[in-house]
């Protein structure tokens, strides 16, 4: 099956292995095997395996501040609670302590998912069942408020590394699929372009990562503003980051890959079809600041995700001294051919000795 843009719903959940290689074990064997009618029941299988895993090997717990009324000491004394209790002749001590507890944001997360994925009707109902049986485990912890949940500040220990991958999905389901009725209700909406994005560069760079280990670096680099003479400080802070979404490197050869996820791959302006001009000059930017001697060492590439557009932009350009192009990765293939794609850029670019 495929969703509106024309990806293979398998396709998403191979990329989503390279982009969390928890996927390969064992535990998901059947989710890969599986055909799924959307993105939804997908994530929902992938959940459902993930989390009865997780409650074989026993819930995370972290210490969590707790205040009590007791009748012997524990913790801390909070004293204007305890004078509160003693004006009204109660006898007993307020106390402030730390428990171990699976009531915490990691665990939060888990069930304010599971809770809005069993109400949603395009989940088969298999997984509805499969995750409302895991959720009687997780009687004693809240569902958050989706809108509240602190992304930015989650932290993996090493006793809760297990939870890395599973909290990724929830982020993609309630991040970019949940959206507001007009009741107040919540319902699941199409995969968003800007999570499909994310995923789709993530995907590109842990592919070039794990089958072409002959590229002596291959990361998401930054690129250094090629400045002439003094800067300081505060004028130094308001250039932009150069963020690459994906850097090849062999020896002194450089291709810069900016990953693009759009509805239309094409800009039309006065009846003419063209590159959306932000991404020529972002990816041309980039490559004339890191190829800082003009070599012609370092290339730029614009990877576009194939739309049902009839235009289809493969293309390439030398452009003062360094190549710039343009082509597109079809998603709604057999993902061998989505390999062959990748592979065949970077024989393109590096050489074919070097496969």
């Amino acid at each position: 099956m495929t969703n509106e843009k024309g990806i293979f719903i398998k396709n998403i959940y191979y990329m989503l292995s390279y982009a969390f290689q928890v996927l390969k074990q064992t535990t998901y064997e059947s989710v890969a095997a599986e055909d799924f009618e959307n993105v939804q029941d997908l994530f929902a299988a992938i959940l459902a395996k993930g989390v009865a895993r997780q409650l074989k090997q026993g819930l995370y717990r972290e210490y969590v501040t707790q205040n009590e009324t007791l009748s012997v000491m524990r913790g801390k004394l909070n004293m204007p609670e305890t004078i509160k209790n003693k004006v009204k002749r109660s006898q007993k001590l307020a106390c402030e302590f730390d428990e171990l507890s699976e009531d915490n944001l990691l665990n939060q997360i888990l069930k304010t998912i599971m809770h809005y994925l069993v109400r949603d009707n395009s989940v088969a109902p298999e997984r509805r069942i499969a995750l409302n049986k895991l959720l009687l485990f997780f009687d004693g912890i809240r569902v958050l408020n989706t809108t509240e949940i602190p992304w930015n500040h989650i932290c993996y220990y090493r006793n809760s590394q297990n939870y890395e991958m599973l909290i990724n999905i929830c982020y993609f389901v309630l991040a970019g699929m949940l959206q507001t009725t007009e009741s107040g209700e919540y319902k699941m909406a199409a995969f968003s372009d800007e999570h499909m994005e994310k995923l789709y560069e993530k995907f590109i760079l842990e592919y070039y990562i794990r089958h072409h280990s002959y590229l002596t670096n291959v990361r998401a680099a930054q690129v250094k503003w090629n400045l002439v003479g003094e800067h300081d400080d505060a004028s130094l802070r308001l250039l932009p980051n150069m963020q690459t979404d994906i850097t090849l490197r062999l020896n002194e050869k450089v291709l810069i890959i900016d990953a693009k996820f759009y509805g239309h791959t094409m800009q039309q302006r006065f009846d003419k079809d063209s590159l959306h001009s932000a991404n020529v000059y972002q990816i041309f930017t980039y490559v004339k600041n890191m190829d800082i001697k003009n070599t012609g060492n370092v290339s730029g590439l614009l990877l576009y995700a194939k739309t049902d557009e009839s235009i289809v932009p493969d293309c390439s350009y030398n452009i003062g001294g360094n190549q710039i192009g343009a082509r597109t990765l079809d998603l709604n293939k057999d993902f061998r051919l989505i390999a062959r794609q990748l592979d065949e850029i970077a024989a393109d670019y590096f050489g074919e000795a070097n496969m």
